[in-house]
């Protein structure tokens, strides 16, 4: 056995961030793929020239970054030019987040969370995951906390919830599941009874022994992590 990975993701409005800051606090390893798919596209790194090369600069904001919402607009409507942006920035995204996890294997830790937004409508993800996590709330609460943050009517809040794989769909999906519908109290305690799950795991032992030897063999250690993680 080796570290391994733990896969979350939520619904829009289901209180994923408040559950990925209960375990940052606790201290648990935490890539956030949005925040890589983020940075992958600023200016001059090649998935940018790229992007600007097919879609033209009026996708550009006046100090020359992407416009996320002008882009999104052009790729919602034109499934292929959805496939084209993301054949252009998953495999930047991929090498990002091995690198990552990679820092997290040589420290030593049991496992690593990949906050994965659209994890369970990408089957090609979970099969990676050793667990995976939903953060869940029920039907009426989401659409309730989605007017409320985003200030929409309730046809829009039912527009963009509807665009996603509905939670229910998810939760027979998941390993495990976060059911965020009451208060902060009651989810912390549910993510930390999950912590301590994953943390007793066996699997980690194996994590420790490698990480002694990773300076010596950092070469094939990187193609058994490419291999493991990805082949």
């Amino acid at each position: 056995s080796t570290m391994f990975l733990v896969g979350l993701s939520g619904g829009i409005a289901s209180g994923k961030s408040t559950v990925v800051a209960v375990l940052r606090e606790l201290g648990c390893a935490v890539i956030d793929a949005d925040v890589i798919a983020r940075e992958v596209v600023q200016p001059h790194l090649k998935a940018y020239q790229r992007i600007v090369r097919y879609f033209g600069t009026e996708i550009l904001l006046e100090n020359g970054e992407i416009n996320r919402e002008a882009l999104g607009n052009i790729i919602f409507s034109h499934p292929e030019k959805r496939q084209l942006l993301n054949s252009i920035t998953h495999p930047e995204i991929q090498k990002e987040m091995l690198k990552q996890i990679l820092k997290y294997f040589v420290l030593g830790y049991r496992y690593v969370i990949l906050d994965i937004p659209l994890l369970f409508e990408n089957n090609r993800l979970t099969k990676f995951m050793k667990y995976t996590v939903l953060v869940y709330c029920d039907p009426p609460t989401q659409l309730s906390r989605l007017m409320k943050r985003n200030g929409l009517s309730q046809a829009e809040a039912e527009a963009r919830i509807t665009s996603q794989l509905p939670l229910d769909e998810k939760r027979k999906l998941a390993s495990h599941v976060i059911d965020n519908s009451g208060d902060r109290e009651s989810t912390r305690w549910q993510v930390l009874r999950l912590h301590a799950r994953l943390e007793d795991s066996l699997d980690f032992l194996w994590a420790r022994l490698a990480a002694g030897t990773v300076v010596a063999g950092l070469g094939g250690l990187v193609y058994l992590l490419l291999r493991h993680f990805i082949s």
